[in-house]
């Protein structure tokens, strides 16, 4: 499985002080994650049909472990209470929010076009975008 190489301009952060702790608040409420069958080699609690159906040239985001909607969940909306997520015009949601677990492993959540909700998948090591969003996680956990 390929993973992306670079960092598009559209993979970067929206500044640290982009909405306040209100706004961040508003934003996870408005947003959800609901996942991708393209992007998992088990179904989980997902409920997805076809329960599976993972692309070759996609990310897999149960690769090292099976995650939970829950967890996935709470990450999502970690990401975003913290602010790891791309900047947005004022009427459109961020394209990308990313997360990190405990375990230390970065995520991507993308938004599906046309849609508050989003699909998310893992980092992979060789993804440039990966190491930007370790450090901006760990900058960000240690300033809110």
């Amino acid at each position: 499985m390929k993973g992306r190489r670079g960092s598009s301009p559209k993979r970067r952060f929206a500044s640290s002080d982009r909405l306040g702790k209100e706004g961040r608040k508003a934003l996870a409420a408005k947003l959800t994650y609901t996942g991708s069958a393209h992007h998992k080699t088990n179904p989980g609690d997902y409920g997805f049909q076809p329960p599976v159906n993972p692309r070759p040239w996609k990310s897999i985001c149960d690769g090292s472990r099976v995650i939970r909607r829950a967890e996935a969940r709470n990450l999502f909306r970690r990401g975003i209470l913290l602010g790891v997520f791309s900047d947005f015009r004022e009427e459109e949601a961020p394209k990308y929010v990313w997360a990190v677990d405990g375990e230390g492993e970065a995520y991507e959540a993308k938004v599906i076009p046309g849609t508050s909700e989003y699909k998310g998948y893992r980092l992979e090591e060789d993804d440039a975008m990966r190491d930007l969003v370790l450090k901006e996680w760990a900058k960000r956990c240690t300033t809110n």
